[in-house]
Protein backbone atom coordinates (compact mmCIF):
# COMPACT_ATOMS: atom_id res chain seq x y z
CA UNK A 1 0.00 0.00 0.00
CA UNK A 2 1.34 3.45 -0.84
CA UNK A 3 2.51 5.71 1.98
CA UNK A 4 -0.39 8.08 1.33
CA UNK A 5 -3.50 5.94 1.07
CA UNK A 6 -6.62 7.21 -0.68
CA UNK A 7 -9.76 7.76 1.34
CA UNK A 8 -12.49 5.41 0.13
CA UNK A 9 -16.27 5.65 0.19
CA UNK A 10 -18.13 2.34 -0.09
CA UNK A 11 -21.75 2.67 -1.19
CA UNK A 12 -23.63 -0.55 -0.46
CA UNK A 13 -22.72 -2.60 2.60
CA UNK A 14 -24.76 -5.71 1.98
CA UNK A 15 -23.53 -9.28 1.61
CA UNK A 16 -20.62 -8.26 -0.62
CA UNK A 17 -20.01 -4.62 0.23
CA UNK A 18 -19.64 -5.13 3.99
CA UNK A 19 -16.79 -7.66 3.84
CA UNK A 20 -15.09 -5.61 1.11
CA UNK A 21 -15.24 -2.57 3.39
CA UNK A 22 -13.89 -4.61 6.32
CA UNK A 23 -10.93 -5.82 4.29
CA UNK A 24 -10.15 -2.29 3.16
CA UNK A 25 -10.23 -1.14 6.78
CA UNK A 26 -8.01 -4.05 7.81
CA UNK A 27 -5.51 -2.99 5.14
CA UNK A 28 -5.29 0.46 6.70
CA UNK A 29 -7.47 2.50 4.36
CA UNK A 30 -9.70 5.30 5.61
CA UNK A 31 -13.24 4.16 4.74
CA UNK A 32 -16.63 5.87 4.84
CA UNK A 33 -19.70 3.69 4.30
CA UNK A 34 -23.29 4.27 3.30
CA UNK A 35 -26.18 1.88 2.87
CA UNK A 36 -29.85 2.42 2.08
CA UNK A 37 -30.63 0.37 5.21
CA UNK A 38 -28.53 2.32 7.76
CA UNK A 39 -28.22 -0.53 10.24
CA UNK A 40 -26.03 -2.49 7.86
CA UNK A 41 -23.64 0.41 7.56
CA UNK A 42 -23.54 1.01 11.31
CA UNK A 43 -22.28 -2.54 11.84
CA UNK A 44 -18.98 -1.38 10.32
CA UNK A 45 -18.44 1.46 12.76
CA UNK A 46 -16.78 -0.88 15.22
CA UNK A 47 -14.23 -1.81 12.57
CA UNK A 48 -13.30 1.84 12.12
CA UNK A 49 -15.56 2.99 9.29
CA UNK A 50 -17.19 6.40 9.26
CA UNK A 51 -20.92 5.88 8.78
CA UNK A 52 -22.28 8.45 6.35
CA UNK A 53 -25.80 9.85 6.31
CA UNK A 54 -26.03 9.95 2.51
CA UNK A 55 -24.01 9.01 -0.58
CA UNK A 56 -22.92 12.66 -0.88
CA UNK A 57 -21.79 12.64 2.76
CA UNK A 58 -19.76 9.47 2.13
CA UNK A 59 -18.19 10.94 -1.01
CA UNK A 60 -17.33 14.33 0.45
CA UNK A 61 -13.89 13.34 1.73
CA UNK A 62 -13.24 10.48 -0.68
CA UNK A 63 -10.54 10.08 -3.29
CA UNK A 64 -12.13 6.82 -4.47
CA UNK A 65 -15.76 5.78 -4.43
CA UNK A 66 -16.76 2.13 -4.74
CA UNK A 67 -20.32 1.09 -5.58
CA UNK A 68 -21.53 -2.41 -4.73
CA UNK A 69 -25.32 -2.24 -4.98
CA UNK A 70 -28.07 -4.53 -6.21
CA UNK A 71 -28.61 -3.26 -9.75
CA UNK A 72 -28.26 -0.35 -12.15
CA UNK A 73 -31.20 1.59 -10.73
CA UNK A 74 -29.75 1.42 -7.22
CA UNK A 75 -26.34 2.58 -8.41
CA UNK A 76 -27.86 5.42 -10.44
CA UNK A 77 -29.88 6.63 -7.45
CA UNK A 78 -26.90 6.51 -5.11
CA UNK A 79 -24.64 8.35 -7.52
CA UNK A 80 -26.95 10.82 -9.24
CA UNK A 81 -30.18 10.93 -7.24
CA UNK A 82 -31.05 13.31 -4.40
CA UNK A 83 -27.94 13.66 -2.19
CA UNK A 84 -26.08 11.60 -4.79
CA UNK A 85 -22.36 11.06 -4.57
CA UNK A 86 -21.37 12.77 -7.82
CA UNK A 87 -22.43 16.13 -6.38
CA UNK A 88 -19.73 15.82 -3.70
CA UNK A 89 -16.85 14.13 -5.50
CA UNK A 90 -13.87 16.20 -6.56
CA UNK A 91 -12.89 16.17 -10.22
CA UNK A 92 -10.18 13.58 -10.78
CA UNK A 93 -11.59 11.21 -8.16
CA UNK A 94 -11.95 7.54 -9.06
CA UNK A 95 -15.26 5.69 -9.29
CA UNK A 96 -14.91 1.91 -9.02
CA UNK A 97 -18.20 0.34 -10.12
CA UNK A 98 -18.34 -3.26 -8.81
CA UNK A 99 -22.04 -4.10 -9.05
CA UNK A 100 -23.23 -6.39 -11.84
CA UNK A 101 -25.38 -3.99 -13.86
CA UNK A 102 -24.99 -5.07 -17.49
CA UNK A 103 -23.47 -3.46 -20.55
CA UNK A 104 -25.99 -0.65 -21.04
CA UNK A 105 -25.84 0.65 -17.47
CA UNK A 106 -22.04 0.43 -17.51
CA UNK A 107 -21.91 2.65 -20.59
CA UNK A 108 -24.27 5.13 -18.92
CA UNK A 109 -22.18 5.24 -15.76
CA UNK A 110 -19.00 5.72 -17.75
CA UNK A 111 -20.61 8.72 -19.47
CA UNK A 112 -21.82 10.09 -16.12
CA UNK A 113 -18.29 9.80 -14.72
CA UNK A 114 -16.87 11.61 -17.74
CA UNK A 115 -19.41 14.41 -17.38
CA UNK A 116 -18.25 14.98 -13.81
CA UNK A 117 -14.53 14.63 -14.45
CA UNK A 118 -14.22 11.25 -12.69
CA UNK A 119 -11.94 8.36 -13.61
CA UNK A 120 -14.26 5.38 -14.13
CA UNK A 121 -13.21 1.79 -13.45
CA UNK A 122 -15.60 -0.99 -14.42
CA UNK A 123 -14.64 -3.74 -11.95
CA UNK A 124 -17.21 -6.39 -11.06
CA UNK A 125 -15.91 -9.34 -9.07
CA UNK A 126 -16.02 -13.09 -9.41
CA UNK A 127 -16.86 -14.72 -6.08
CA UNK A 128 -19.64 -14.67 -3.51
CA UNK A 129 -19.73 -13.61 0.14
CA UNK A 130 -17.25 -16.26 1.30
CA UNK A 131 -14.44 -15.08 -0.99
CA UNK A 132 -15.43 -11.49 -0.16
CA UNK A 133 -14.84 -12.20 3.55
CA UNK A 134 -11.59 -14.05 2.84
CA UNK A 135 -10.28 -11.39 0.41
CA UNK A 136 -10.01 -14.04 -2.31
CA UNK A 137 -12.25 -12.46 -4.94
CA UNK A 138 -11.14 -12.08 -8.55
CA UNK A 139 -11.52 -8.49 -9.76
CA UNK A 140 -12.54 -8.17 -13.42
CA UNK A 141 -11.18 -4.68 -13.97
CA UNK A 142 -11.37 -2.48 -17.04
CA UNK A 143 -10.35 1.14 -17.45
CA UNK A 144 -7.50 3.34 -18.60
CA UNK A 145 -3.96 2.18 -17.95
CA UNK A 146 -3.26 5.41 -16.08
CA UNK A 147 -5.69 4.46 -13.32
CA UNK A 148 -4.15 1.03 -12.62
CA UNK A 149 -1.61 2.16 -9.99
CA UNK A 150 -4.24 4.27 -8.23
CA UNK A 151 -6.62 1.38 -7.60
CA UNK A 152 -4.42 -1.73 -7.58
CA UNK A 153 -3.61 -1.42 -3.83
CA UNK A 154 -7.36 -1.44 -3.13
CA UNK A 155 -7.87 -4.53 -5.26
CA UNK A 156 -4.93 -6.25 -3.57
CA UNK A 157 -6.67 -5.72 -0.22
CA UNK A 158 -9.90 -7.44 -1.27
CA UNK A 159 -8.91 -10.01 -3.88
CA UNK A 160 -6.46 -12.79 -4.66
CA UNK A 161 -6.17 -11.69 -8.27
CA UNK A 162 -6.97 -8.78 -10.56
CA UNK A 163 -7.58 -9.30 -14.26
CA UNK A 164 -7.06 -6.10 -16.23
CA UNK A 165 -9.21 -6.47 -19.34
CA UNK A 166 -8.72 -3.32 -21.37
CA UNK A 167 -11.30 -0.59 -22.02
CA UNK A 168 -14.23 0.15 -19.73
CA UNK A 169 -17.03 -2.34 -20.29
CA UNK A 170 -14.90 -5.43 -20.70
CA UNK A 171 -15.08 -6.19 -16.99
CA UNK A 172 -18.87 -6.23 -17.13
CA UNK A 173 -18.83 -8.33 -20.30
CA UNK A 174 -16.66 -11.01 -18.71
CA UNK A 175 -18.82 -10.96 -15.55
CA UNK A 176 -21.91 -11.69 -17.66
CA UNK A 177 -20.04 -14.57 -19.29
CA UNK A 178 -19.05 -16.03 -15.90
CA UNK A 179 -22.53 -15.68 -14.44
CA UNK A 180 -24.07 -17.31 -17.50
CA UNK A 181 -21.79 -20.29 -16.85
CA UNK A 182 -22.74 -20.26 -13.16
CA UNK A 183 -26.48 -20.20 -13.92
CA UNK A 184 -26.13 -23.05 -16.39
CA UNK A 185 -24.27 -25.16 -13.83
CA UNK A 186 -26.88 -24.51 -11.15
CA UNK A 187 -29.76 -25.53 -13.41
CA UNK A 188 -27.87 -28.57 -14.74
CA UNK A 189 -27.18 -29.84 -11.22
CA UNK A 190 -30.79 -29.30 -10.13
CA UNK A 191 -32.21 -31.15 -13.15
CA UNK A 192 -29.66 -33.96 -12.87
CA UNK A 193 -30.45 -34.54 -9.19
CA UNK A 194 -34.15 -34.48 -9.99
CA UNK A 195 -33.69 -37.04 -12.78
CA UNK A 196 -31.58 -39.27 -10.54
CA UNK A 197 -34.37 -39.34 -7.97
CA UNK A 198 -37.12 -39.80 -10.56
CA UNK A 199 -35.30 -42.89 -11.82
CA UNK A 200 -35.51 -44.42 -8.35
CA UNK A 201 -31.91 -43.76 -7.31
CA UNK A 202 -30.50 -41.85 -4.36
CA UNK A 203 -29.46 -38.44 -5.83
CA UNK A 204 -26.31 -38.63 -3.71
CA UNK A 205 -25.11 -41.33 -6.13
CA UNK A 206 -24.72 -38.77 -8.89
CA UNK A 207 -22.40 -36.64 -6.78
CA UNK A 208 -20.43 -39.72 -5.74
CA UNK A 209 -20.11 -40.85 -9.35
CA UNK A 210 -18.55 -37.59 -10.59
CA UNK A 211 -16.37 -36.96 -7.50
CA UNK A 212 -12.71 -36.63 -8.40
CA UNK A 213 -13.30 -37.24 -12.09
CA UNK A 214 -13.31 -35.10 -15.24
CA UNK A 215 -17.06 -34.46 -14.97
CA UNK A 216 -16.84 -32.90 -11.52
CA UNK A 217 -17.09 -29.13 -11.14
CA UNK A 218 -16.33 -28.23 -7.50
CA UNK A 219 -18.77 -25.30 -7.36
CA UNK A 220 -21.54 -27.43 -8.87
CA UNK A 221 -20.83 -30.28 -6.44
CA UNK A 222 -21.02 -27.88 -3.50
CA UNK A 223 -24.34 -26.51 -4.73
CA UNK A 224 -25.60 -30.04 -5.34
CA UNK A 225 -24.95 -30.98 -1.73
CA UNK A 226 -26.69 -27.80 -0.59
CA UNK A 227 -29.67 -28.74 -2.78
CA UNK A 228 -29.87 -32.20 -1.24
CA UNK A 229 -29.68 -30.77 2.27
CA UNK A 230 -32.08 -27.95 1.36
CA UNK A 231 -29.49 -25.53 2.69
CA UNK A 232 -30.40 -22.23 1.07
CA UNK A 233 -28.54 -19.75 3.26
CA UNK A 234 -27.72 -17.09 0.68
CA UNK A 235 -24.27 -16.80 -0.78
CA UNK A 236 -25.57 -15.65 -4.16
CA UNK A 237 -29.27 -14.80 -3.95
CA UNK A 238 -31.53 -16.36 -6.58
CA UNK A 239 -33.10 -13.00 -7.46
CA UNK A 240 -29.65 -11.62 -8.30
CA UNK A 241 -28.77 -14.70 -10.34
CA UNK A 242 -32.02 -14.26 -12.28
CA UNK A 243 -31.25 -10.57 -12.83
CA UNK A 244 -27.86 -11.50 -14.24
CA UNK A 245 -29.36 -14.18 -16.49
CA UNK A 246 -31.70 -11.57 -17.97
CA UNK A 247 -28.76 -9.20 -18.47
CA UNK A 248 -26.85 -11.91 -20.33
CA UNK A 249 -29.80 -12.72 -22.60
CA UNK A 250 -30.24 -9.02 -23.34
CA UNK A 251 -26.54 -8.54 -24.09
CA UNK A 252 -26.54 -11.56 -26.39
CA UNK A 253 -29.51 -10.29 -28.38
CA UNK A 254 -27.96 -6.84 -28.72
CA UNK A 255 -25.00 -8.57 -30.34
CA UNK A 256 -27.03 -10.83 -32.62
CA UNK A 257 -26.77 -13.95 -30.43
CA UNK A 258 -29.58 -15.97 -28.90
CA UNK A 259 -28.93 -17.78 -25.61
CA UNK A 260 -31.78 -20.33 -25.58
CA UNK A 261 -30.52 -22.23 -22.53
CA UNK A 262 -30.09 -19.11 -20.40
CA UNK A 263 -33.42 -17.73 -21.61
CA UNK A 264 -35.18 -20.98 -20.72
CA UNK A 265 -33.70 -21.26 -17.24
CA UNK A 266 -34.56 -17.62 -16.52
CA UNK A 267 -38.21 -18.29 -17.36
CA UNK A 268 -38.07 -21.49 -15.30
CA UNK A 269 -36.69 -19.66 -12.25
CA UNK A 270 -39.13 -16.73 -12.27
CA UNK A 271 -41.96 -18.59 -10.48
CA UNK A 272 -39.55 -19.47 -7.66
CA UNK A 273 -38.73 -15.84 -6.88
CA UNK A 274 -41.70 -15.08 -4.57
CA UNK A 275 -40.68 -17.95 -2.30
CA UNK A 276 -36.92 -18.14 -2.82
CA UNK A 277 -35.79 -14.78 -4.20
CA UNK A 278 -33.54 -14.01 -1.23
CA UNK A 279 -32.40 -17.62 -0.83
CA UNK A 280 -29.24 -19.01 -2.35
CA UNK A 281 -29.20 -20.04 -6.01
CA UNK A 282 -29.26 -23.65 -4.75
CA UNK A 283 -33.00 -23.10 -4.29
CA UNK A 284 -33.45 -23.68 -8.04
CA UNK A 285 -33.90 -27.32 -7.03
CA UNK A 286 -37.50 -26.31 -6.27
CA UNK A 287 -37.97 -25.32 -9.90
CA UNK A 288 -36.87 -28.82 -10.95
CA UNK A 289 -39.02 -30.87 -8.55
CA UNK A 290 -42.03 -30.48 -6.29
CA UNK A 291 -40.82 -28.76 -3.10
CA UNK A 292 -40.23 -30.99 -0.10
CA UNK A 293 -41.90 -29.72 3.11
CA UNK A 294 -38.75 -29.93 5.24
CA UNK A 295 -35.54 -31.82 5.84
CA UNK A 296 -33.29 -33.46 3.29
CA UNK A 297 -34.38 -33.55 -0.34
CA UNK A 298 -34.75 -37.19 -1.49
CA UNK A 299 -34.93 -36.48 -5.21
CA UNK A 300 -38.63 -37.24 -5.52
CA UNK A 301 -37.91 -40.96 -5.87
CA UNK A 302 -40.86 -43.13 -6.71
CA UNK A 303 -42.14 -45.23 -3.84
Amino acid sequence: MPSTSPAIAVLGTGRMGAPIARNLLAAGFEVAVWNRTPGRARELAGAGARVAASPADAAGSADVILTMLADGDAVAHAMNGPHGAVSALRRGSVWIQMATVGVDWTARFSALAQDHGLEFVDAPVSGSDGPARDATLVVLASGTEAVHPRVQPLFDAIARRTMWLGPVGNGTRLKLVLNTWLASLAEAVAETLALTGALGLDPELFLEAVAGGPLEAPWATTKGRAMLAREFTPGFALRLALKDAHLAVEAGRENGLELPLTDALARRWEPAIPRHGDDDIAAVIDAAVAPEPAGRYDGGRRR
